[in-house]
């Protein structure tokens, strides 16, 4: 069965790398679609990069551990601060340089208290304050 990576043949980054690339992107016009984490489930969580320019589809792959800051790439595509925020609210990512920070709150509501991860998705719990 192929990779998520092989699928999409995704071109490996490094984490130090992530922003000059995104910046690169910019400057040549590129339309950021979105970002997508898969979590590998050994600590390290992959993040796709999806790029267009004119119907074409770039990736690349950051492959780093989920208890490490994600250089944000809010700082060059704007809109990048939902999806990344959506990546700290779902895999609890920490991004460094995020230009507006929603500390988690994007989607869940303070009174969520755990998290249970599943493939693709997480199922929560929520405790009632009194």
């Amino acid at each position: 069965m192929p990779t998520h990576s092989e699928i999409l043949n995704a071109t490996p980054i490094a984490a130090d790398a992530v922003v000059a690339q995104a910046k690169s992107m910019f400057d040549r016009g590129y339309r950021l679609v979105t970002m997508s984490v898969v979590d590998l489930g050994d600590g390290n969580v992959d993040i796709f990069y999806h790029y267009d320019m004119n119907n074409e589809m770039t990736h690349f792959r950051l492959t780093h551990p989920k208890d490490q800051p994600v250089p944000s790439i809010s700082p060059v595509y704007f809109a990048a601060l939902l999806v990344e925020n959506e990546s700290r609210d779902h895999f609890n990512l920490q991004f460094d340089g995020l230009v507006l920070d929603f500390n988690r709150t994007l989607y869940l509501d303070d009174e969520i208290t755990s998290t249970i991860s599943a493939p693709f998705c997480k199922i929560s719990t929520i405790q009632k304050k009194d």
